[in-house]
């Protein structure tokens, strides 16, 4: 069978070809009268019609595709990210297409290079550094982004982040109040923004509750992954550093944690409590459940869309950055300090 053409539904609903675009065309279906724009769908439907999106952007120099940049496909943080994009793009017109990075720079610059071959209009980027070149050269050439999750130093663009900082002060002062002095933190890659703010906040927390500041109840972890946090604890047991709780850098680093507790016969939470961040799917069917921060991931995606959106159709306006309020999930990992421990 042919395959029908605009010139097809404008022939069925009884309408200019030009009138049968704009009524098919959600970001200008406000210009047509609002029952010829139903008798334009309607005749869309039954004929099976579909626009081609190649032919509309070499019409008009936009694609209705936005590229979404995303550091590891399979971290459960994403997924719930993405479908917040996609709730915001959907309706004005837009998909999303989505490349994961594996954390490799080589392999981000091809990927967004092939985005930018597809014509997108934009990006949302979850891959930023503390340091990241490639992000400052897309903004000297004009690319629209907005960065999500974290930030880069010196760079003017559009950003949605958790309050991580809030976030860790909710973590240390929730096992201040169990009566733990001694909490080891296994931060994130102080390569990343969102490593340093924690591990500062982490630091500026337990000063102000008064706990021990000892430097070797911090350890930095190269990746945010279960095997690194496993990693990372092990080192700091070796070290003999006595310690009754742990705050995470994320909730795949917590994981790693669980692993070591089970290699070692330590129980959670009756000897180390231990607190996550970021709240994935499932940590309550862990054993124990896991306390965390709760990120409301959705909500930071749906965030990032419309600042992606303002930003292509409102090119003028000042670059606003959204800070995101946080919570904390308390679960059974965390307890009061083991009896006699000082």
């Amino acid at each position: 069978m042919r395959t029908p053409t605009l010139r097809d539904v404008a022939e069925a609903a009884g309408v200019h070809a030009a009138t049968a675009s704009r009524a098919l065309n959600p970001e200008t279906r406000s210009m047509v009268n609002s029952d010829t724009a139903r008798r334009v769908l309607r005749a869309a439907e039954t004929l099976g019609y579909q626009p081609n999106p190649i032919a509309r952007s070499l019409k008009t120099s936009k694609s209705g595709t936005i590229g979404v940049v995303l550091p590891d496909l399979t971290n459960p943080l994403f997924p719930p990210i993405v479908r917040g994009i996609e709730d915001v793009l959907g309706p004005a017109g837009y998909s999303a297409l989505i490349v994961s990075t594996d954390n490799d720079s080589d392999r981000e610059r091809a990927q967004i290079a092939s985005l930018r071959s597809r014509q997108v209009e934009g990006l949302i980027v979850a891959t930023a550094l503390l340091e990241h070149s490639l992000l400052t050269e897309l903004h000297e050439q004009g690319v629209r982004m907005v960065l999500v999750n974290r930030r880069t130093e010196g760079l003017e663009v559009p950003s949605i982040t958790p309050d991580d900082a809030t976030g860790v002060e909710l973590a240390v002062h929730h096992l201040a109040g169990l009566g733990h002095r001694r909490i080891v933190h296994l931060a994130g890659p102080l390569s990343t923004s969102t490593g340093v703010v924690r591990a500062r906040a982490f630091q500026s927390a337990v000063h102000a509750e008064g706990l021990d500041e000892d430097p070797a109840l911090v350890a930095a972890c190269r990746f945010w992954n279960e095997e690194d946090g496993a990693r990372a604890l092990r080192e700091v047991l070796d070290a003999g550093t006595e310690f009754t709780a742990v705050v995470a850098g994320n909730d795949l680093i917590a994981l790693g944690c669980y692993d070591v507790f089970a290699e070692r016969g330590i129980r959670c939470p009756a000897d180390v409590s231990v607190v996550g961040f970021n709240n994935m799917p499932f940590l309550d069917k862990l054993a124990p459940p896991l306390t965390t921060v709760a990120i409301p991931h959705h909500q930071v995606g749906v965030e990032a869309g419309r600042m992606l959106l303002e930003a292509i159709h409102e090119p003028d306006r000042p670059v606003r950055s959204i800070l995101l309020p946080l919570s904390l999930a308390v679960r059974g990992s965390t307890a009061p300090q083991p009896v006699g421990v000082r």
